[in-house]
């Protein structure tokens, strides 16, 4: 009996995830990337290396559906990519690192443009996620939700705005401490205590 061949579609399936994988790390990991890799490799080939793999992982958007991967979610990834090229590019032609590190500006713009356009166009960003976990969500969480993601978008203006400061005016020591390390705690003490009050917003709405 002859063996069946790999379905097509399981292959794209699974080359797309490595490469979003891969992106995804490039991406988080980015300020630690363009500070020890341009001092090794040099501007020139970092921010080749960067190009390609963002690249790839557009290239691999269109095996995976490229609507689903510009979808609400994965527009603030999409633009990141395309802006991680640019700025590679202006990096390559100047010879400087300099135009990769607003890279960080770029993804709170992103992030605040997805959040923002969710107060405009509802529901809001953070009422999709609650609503996976609840999907009975009460009619009168939604304003509480609203309020939520309006203060996420104080906290990218916030956040990129520092960002924006450490770029222009900070060493690039101190760029990379902010972008790669300080950034990321107060994301996660943002969410943290944005879940904790939403839990408890949630229990008290269900009384």
């Amino acid at each position: 009996m002859r063996s069946q061949g790999e379905n097509p579609h399981d292959k794209r399936g699974r080359i797309t995830a490595r490469l979003s994988l891969a992106t995804g790390a490039v991406l988080v990991l980015y300020p630690l990337l363009v500070y020890f890799g341009q001092s090794r490799l040099g501007v020139s080939s970092m921010a080749l290396i960067l190009i390609v793999i963002c690249a790839l992982r557009l290239a691999a958007s269109r095996l995976g559906g490229a609507a689903r991967f510009a979808g609400a979610f994965g527009m603030p990834q999409l633009l990141t990519i395309c802006g991680v090229i640019v700025l590679a590019l202006v990096s390559i032609l100047r010879g400087s690192p300099e135009a990769m590190l607003y890279y960080p500006v770029l993804v709170n713009a992103a992030m605040l443009l997805l959040f923002g356009s969710s107060l405009l166009f509802p529901p809001t960003i953070v009422e999709r996620i609650a609503r996976l976990r609840h999907p009975q969500l009460p009619e009168q969480a939604t304003p509480y939700l609203r309020r939520v993601t309006a203060a996420w978008c104080i906290f990218f203006v916030g956040n990129g705005a520092v960002a924006f400061y450490t770029a222009t005016f900070a060493s690039f020591e101190i760029w990379t401490l902010y972008n790669g390390l300080i950034a990321y705690i107060l994301i996660g003490v943002m969410f943290a205590a944005e879940l904790f009050t939403r839990s408890r917003a949630m229990r008290s709405l269900r009384k």
